[in-house]
């Protein structure tokens, strides 16, 4: 944890650290808030554990933390893989949630743009053995319906802001969809952006999200 003020987690992209995806945001966002960046099961700094890497192991070992930490009420904003986290966390554990912030999501694998799902079916392995192979595993397979779908997300009560480049790896029909799904969400497409919104656009990105996160 570092910063004061309310409490903000960042959850990480796929195969990536909170420290690295969200490089460009902490310093920006610890004047005004308590940041939390854990890293995920064989993901930046934690280790590896035996079995199939999944969005429902991850959800429930970040639900665990916060609770542990005695946290309720905390704005999330996730990348990537983490941002289907997000969304999962604000199905199964609403109390955990105030505001959230996704960036680069899909409910389906379906929602990769053609030319992402060639490039993973072209590395995919059936057994895989590392890390990156678990993760090319699970993109081609999951979110499955029963973690997310669009009935979940019509559930989600808290304000959300949903981003996107506008030459993601998701499709921005596909962002849409999430958009249109949630009952309180507001949508932001960047232009000239590729799937790193947060890397490369910070100048653009960290006031919204800043007024996003203030808004009573």
């Amino acid at each position: 944890m570092r910063g004061n003020g309310p409490t903000l987690v960042l959850l990480h992209g796929g195969g990536d650290s909170g420290e690295h995806s969200f490089a460009q945001q902490l310093t920006a966002f610890t004047a005004h808030y308590r940041i939390s960046a854990p890293d995920q099961v064989g993901q930046g700094h934690t280790p590896d554990v035996a079995g199939p890497l999944s969005y429902t192991a991850m959800m429930q070992d970040t639900a665990t933390l916060l609770q542990a930490l005695g946290l309720q009420r905390v704005d999330l904003m996730g990348f990537s893989d983490g941002g289907i986290l997000t969304l999962m966390l604000a199905t199964r554990y609403p109390e955990l949630v105030h505001r959230i912030v996704i960036s680069g999501v899909n409910i389906a694998p379906e929602g990769l743009t053609a030319e992402e799902r060639q490039e993973l079916r072209a590395i995919e392995t059936k057994t895989p053995k590392t890390i990156d192979e678990s993760l090319t595993q699970r993109w081609l397979t999951s979110p499955t319906p029963t973690e997310l779908n669009v009935a979940l997300l019509a559930k989600i009560q808290q304000p959300v802001l949903v981003i996107s480049g506008d030459h993601d790896a998701v499709t921005l029909e596909h962002t849409l969809l999430i958009f249109h799904s949630l009952p309180n969400a507001e949508l932001c497409v960047l232009p000239g952006t590729d799937h790193g919104t947060f890397s490369s656009r910070p100048q653009i990105l960290n006031p919204i999200i800043a007024a996003f996160l203030d808004r009573p």
